[in-house]
């Protein structure tokens, strides 16, 4: 009789595009925040056509750390495609997408994952600052958000 796999509990989705000097800081920070949380977990990398070395890095995680998987696509489809081809790939409870550039915190997953504890079906965070960004990203995320 084969073992069973623990059953994934939580399932983070990470769109890439041309990302490389953003990873190491992701996952050094999602990781901290990830293991104390005492559940299981999979980080699905979606690589959205990255030109640079984003791949090549996520492959040598994933070799690392089979809690890492990579879902490349052969251009750039952007974000929203990769982030909603990300929950298609996922297998875990509960699904958080968050950015590759740490634009959200990692940190907020605790809170949203003790929100999620708490029985609440969709848990959801906004932006309070959009600092950095041009007028036209503040507005077109404001009327989208």
């Amino acid at each position: 009789m084969p073992s069973e796999e623990k059953k994934v509990q939580l399932s983070i989705v990470v769109p890439f595009y041309n990302e490389e000097p953003n990873i190491d800081y992701l996952f050094e920070r999602l990781i901290s925040v990830l293991k104390p949380l005492e559940m299981t977990y999979e980080i699905i990398c979606i690589n959205d056509g990255s030109k640079d070395n984003t791949l090549k890095l996520l492959v040598e995680y994933h070799q690392r750390n089979s809690l890492i998987k990579v879902v490349n696509f052969s251009r750039n489809f952007g974000k929203e495609i990769a982030i909603t081809a990300g929950i298609d790939y996922t297998v875990g409870d509960a699904v958080i997408p968050i950015d590759a550039d740490l634009q959200d915190p990692p940190e907020l997953i605790v809170e949203m994952i003790a929100k999620w504890r708490e029985g609440y079906d969709v848990v959801y965070a906004t932006r309070r600052s959009r600092q950095g960004e041009s007028w036209i990203k503040k507005f077109t995320a404001q009327r989208f958000y």
